[in-house]
């Protein structure tokens, strides 16, 4: 997730846009050292913005300290990003030899990272690794400085090398293709909607679950018949224009 997306606050310059003078050895990962508990995706990009507020506004430095942040939804947000030297581990010469992945777990609270958080502190790995140029070196921010930090679970999972959560399989009975998802959501949706359609009239076949599925298709023709008129009309502008040119 872009900086944009996020809604992050412009960096102070010129610190903020240090650039790395070297190639980075590896990727240092972080948690959050506090308590921390999980919450609905659409709160996590607030939570950022928040840690950019105390980076900025609390430590004082020219943005949040990160190269990047995953919450435990697996979504990776862009913090410094490859080009800037980040300022969470520790030292000048500590932030210059690695990228800084915060996983968005805790000291206590939420202390170990989900299945989808630890695919998008991989995500976000290998991007440093491809887009970045970091080497193969990965660890944690304890490492060459005094801290718990990122935690012992999240630390033995880079010793590990960060490998992918192993996915599980889907309980018997529960695997369905786009097709029958699309078609049961339709059936459990519609069969709320009034009886009302004059497709009733008219098809024998028909039954209350058809009501919400000719309303989308009417405002899919709506939706294609705007887009023909707007399109008509630029047309006829662009003949106006020609004709006062003309004149």
């Amino acid at each position: 997730m872009s900086r944009a997306q996020w809604g992050a606050r412009d960096y102070r310059q010129p610190n903020g846009a240090t650039p790395y003078s070297r190639k980075r050895r590896g990727v240092k990962l972080h948690y959050l050292g506090t308590a921390y508990q999980d919450r609905n995706h659409l709160s996590c990009a607030a939570y950022v913005r928040q840690l950019q507020a105390q980076h900025m506004d609390g430590n004082g430095w020219s943005d949040i300290g990160y190269s990047f942040v995953v919450c435990t939804h697996g979504y990776v947000y862009e913090g410094r990003g490859l080009a800037r030297r980040n300022s969470a581990n520790g030292n000048t010469a500590l932030n210059e030899q690695d990228y800084a992945v915060l996983l968005m777990v805790g000291s206590s609270g939420l202390t170990k990272p989900t299945n989808a958080q630890l695919d998008g502190a991989r995500d976000a790995i290998d991007y440093c690794r491809t887009k970045g140029g970091a080497g193969t070196w990965l660890g944690g921010h304890r490492d060459g400085y005094a801290t718990a930090c990122p935690g012992d679970t999240v630390y033995a999972w880079a010793k590990k090398g960060a490998p992918r959560p192993k996915t599980t399989t889907p309980e018997k009975g529960l695997d369905m293709d786009k097709k029958q998802v699309f078609d049961a959501v339709w059936e459990q949706d519609a069969l709320r909607a009034p009886s009302t359609s004059t497709t009733a009239k008219t098809n024998p076949t028909w039954k209350p679950g058809n009501a919400l599925r000719d309303t989308y298709d009417r405002t899919n023709h709506i939706l294609d018949a705007v887009k023909s008129l707007a399109t008509e009309v630029a047309a006829l502008r662009a003949e106006v224009a020609q004709l006062k040119k003309g004149a």
